[in-house]
């Protein structure tokens, strides 16, 4: 039997910061970017350093426990998977598991959880962390009803007006650098195209050395298409499980909602149903952990 024995974390949940209310308490900016850093060294760890590679596949604010000094431990490995060292991607049989809005677009059309997927939940809880707002939503529209509005923002030059009003209030302010160093970073990390994502190292790279510039991101958020348009000879895992299924221009996808056949509103872990042949081909490519 395998046991995970985590220390106690006595400032319970970022979500219980973040969202619980006028009576919760506030994270004050250093709070925060520390707890932005705190994560993505999780992530680099879980991508990278760990003996084999693991996809948490559920990173939100409240699978994400704070320490006596607000350091930040990611938890709940309900989900995670262990990948061989030949694989790069986990398929569930079942469908994909997570939380809706948390969960990346190219998810619903291979079935796949990868380390990118991770970096597209990471992004999402970035922009919470920063803005004060929830991302999970209520009905299919408004799942990116966060995402969009910072990018909007962004695109007008003033990404900074997404900040958290609380901050603003609160004695000591917030880094106006370090606040769009961060909110840049939640829009590359939610980037549609999955190959455009940044990698747990540069993240965590981005985050410790001040003196690397914010990473890139266009003005306007890109459209999603799948599959990803791909150089000659160019071959991406991410978009493997769709191949099988020899692809038509006709299946091409363009849009900024995620398509999916069920779903479940809340601020849940779900599993949300994707096509048959997907999930026939799951039945093949299953790697079992």
């Amino acid at each position: 039997m395998l046991l995970l024995v985590y220390d106690y974390m006595p400032q319970g949940s970022l979500d219980r910061h973040l969202f619980g209310g006028k009576d919760a308490p506030t994270l004050d900016w250093t709070q925060r970017y520390n707890v932005v850093a705190g994560v993505a060294s999780a992530l680099n760890y879980l991508h990278h350093e760990f003996d084999q590679t693991v996809i948490h596949r559920d990173i939100k604010p409240s699978n994400i426990m704070l320490d006596s000094s607000f350091q930040a431990r990611l938890g709940d490995f309900g989900l995670a998977r262990a990948l061989e060292s030949d694989k790069t991607s986990y398929t569930d049989k079942i469908g994909v598991p997570g939380t809706l809005g948390y969960i990346a677009p190219e998810c619903f059309h291979t079935g796949r959880a990868t380390r990118e997927s991770d970096v597209f939940g990471f992004g999402a809880v970035v922009l919470e962390i920063v803005c004060g707002r929830r991302i999970s939503c209520s009905n299919p529209a408004g799942c990116s009803q966060l995402l969009e509005w910072v990018w909007k923002l962004h695109g007008a030059g003033r990404v900074l007006e997404a900040v958290d009003p609380r901050l603003a209030a609160a004695a000591g302010g917030y880094d106006d650098e370090e606040a769009e160093r961060l909110l840049l970073l939640g829009l590359a990390c939610s980037h549609p195209n999955p190959r455009q994502r940044p990698k747990a190292q540069a993240i965590l790279q981005n985050l410790q050395t001040r003196s690397v510039p914010p990473l890139p991101v266009p003005m306007s958020k890109p459209v999603f298409m799948w599959p990803v348009p791909l150089a000659d000879g160019e071959e991406d895992e991410t978009q493997t499980s769709m191949s099988h299924s020899e692809v038509t221009s006709s299946d091409v996808t363009s849009s900024s909602n995620y398509p999916y056949t069920t779903w479940s509103s809340g601020y849940t872990t779900r599993t949300f149903q994707v096509s048959r042949e997907v999930q026939d081909v799951a039945g093949r490519d299953v790697t079992t952990v």
